[in-house]
């Protein structure tokens, strides 16, 4: 076992779990075991809030000026730290260095974000009548939780970590079981830049203790990252509770290829798009649809997808369950009737044969109810179907019930508005594969793809995490009472 036995973050400190149960930990790299995670009980939540809660008095009272001091630091040693991060997040989720790289520069993007909310939460004051003002402020909620999914182990905890607590909150993440390292890092890193013991907590678990969280009576909020199942489990649950929650699911991205696209541009883009953090990621390209004769197109794509190879430029699947269940689905297509362009069963890395992943896979002739078509793959595997106009692809991304993403790539204009109009998803895109916004913009898509109110980074997170509070005041008593009074 490479690391040691992963530990709770409590108050500042990393401390053994009460319950004695654990997982392995595995590197789905090559198999190799790198830590244990333990499976904690209530109890450890219970010891997790009252930490946030002792700490939230001092850490809220604190003017917002002041608290992102501890974000520019936190900043600083990202930077400082990146290729160490980045190592952690390959080998305990697989993607490949760059992409790891890549997911540590996202995490600097969104805590200089943060650091930029002074600027944001200014409130508004007015003078409504003589002597009267109303005025309006953000005020922190309290003790508020994160569950954070496996595929980004760094980005996604810090698409709430950097906002809620510098809007006053003290926060609890639960980190994916499997990839459990990362958060720990994180928490030292924001020790060292200064945060306050109590404010920032991990509490490990599985989904006994999402359950958990959504139940404790002095947790505010929830913010939620993994498959649709799940996120409409917890935004349930928590809203039963009287919580805020913000949950976001799956997605089934469908990009739109017309036979005017640039042929290179787009076959990078496509292929990419869909092997990238090897499609392990809710933005990937899953589906697309081809309006008229691409062709030329596809057997770009397929060039394309041949130069990405498992172990090199393409990393590892998380797990051998997740492997095996990603094969089904193209054996099943096949079966099905459609045609395997470039098939990526089987793959096997040198050297890391205890190691689980899927090579880029192409899949032409695809109908829209075979499962490839309608279910989230989360692999390196894009299924392609075929139709004649605009409106019947645009029909066929709008009937998925998932809302993350939409792409086209063409160079008519006109088009490209029209779809965007029509297209059925919170994040679009024009000859881009992978339609994320760049900070300030928000993150969040639609339908069945996000439950709640809001988008989970950017400035729309800040109604998430702070709750408004309104004041009137009036210093001028010779105006007598009147209809304001």
């Amino acid at each position: 076992m490479k690391y040691s036995p992963v530990q709770n973050y409590i108050n500042g400190k990393f401390v053994p779990a009460s319950a004695d149960k654990s997982l392995d930990v595995i590197s789905p790299v090559d198999g190799a075991l790198l830590s244990k995670v333990p499976m904690s009980s209530s109890k450890d939540l219970d010891a997790a809030v009252k930490s946030a809660k002792a700490a939230f008095p001092a850490w809220s009272r604190l003017p917002i000026k002041e608290r992102v001091q501890v974000f520019f630091r936190y900043k600083y040693l990202l930077e400082k730290n990146l290729k160490e991060l980045a190592e952690l997040v390959s080998e305990e989720n697989g993607k490949t260095y760059g992409e790891a790289v890549a997911e540590i520069e996202k995490c600097i993007e969104l805590t200089e974000f943060a650091t930029s909310l002074p600027q944001l939460v200014t409130g508004e004051v007015l003078e409504v009548s003589r002597g009267v003002e109303c005025r309006t402020e953000h005020v922190p909620l309290g003790v508020v939780a994160s569950i954070v999914p496996f595929n980004f182990p760094a980005m996604v905890p810090n698409w709430t970590i950097p906002n809620a607590i510098a809007l006053g909150n003290c926060m609890i993440i639960k980190p994916s079981e499997k990839v459990p390292l990362s958060c720990g890092r994180l928490a030292e890193l924001l020790k060292e830049a200064g945060l306050p013991d109590g404010v920032f907590n991990i509490v490990h678990g599985d989904s006994e203790m999402v359950t958990a969280i959504c139940d404790h009576p002095q947790i505010e909020a929830v913010s939620f990252v993994g498959s649709t199942k799940v996120a409409k489990i917890v935004y349930q649950r928590a809203t039963s509770n009287y919580k805020r929650a913000l949950a976001l699911g799956g997605a089934k991205n469908h990009l739109m290829v017309l036979p005017d696209a640039k042929e290179d541009m787009t076959a990078q883009n496509v292929a990419a798009s869909m092997s990238g953090c090897a499609g392990q990621r809710c933005m990937a390209a899953s589906a697309m649809v081809g309006v008229g004769n691409v062709d030329h197109i596809i057997a770009k794509i397929c060039d394309e997808a041949k130069k990405i190879v498992p172990g090199k430029n393409l990393g590892a699947i998380i797990s051998k369950e997740s492997k095996e269940r990603i094969e089904r689905y193209i054996s099943e297509a096949e079966r099905d009737g459609a045609k395997i362009l470039v098939d990526g069963r089987g793959a096997v890395v040198e050297g890391k044969e205890n190691g689980t992943y899927v090579g880029p896979t192409v899949i032409d002739y695809v109908k829209p109810e075979m499962s490839v078509a309608r279910e989230e793959i989360f692999g390196p595997v894009i299924s392609i179907m075929r139709t004649n106009t605009v409106d019947e692809a645009l029909a066929i991304e709008n009937a998925n019930p998932y809302g993350n993403a939409a792409s086209v790539f063409t160079q008519n204009g006109g088009l490209a508005r029209y779809i965007i109009d029509h297209a059925s998803a919170g994040m679009i895109g024009v000859n881009v594969g992978v339609p994320v916004p760049r900070e300030p913009f928000s993150f969040g898509g639609w339908n069945e793809s996000k439950f709640g109110v809001g988008d989970i980074t950017g400035k729309s997170s800040i109604e998430f995490w702070t709750k408004l509070k309104k004041s009137t005041t009036k210093w001028n008593p010779e105006a007598g009472v009147n209809w304001m009074s």
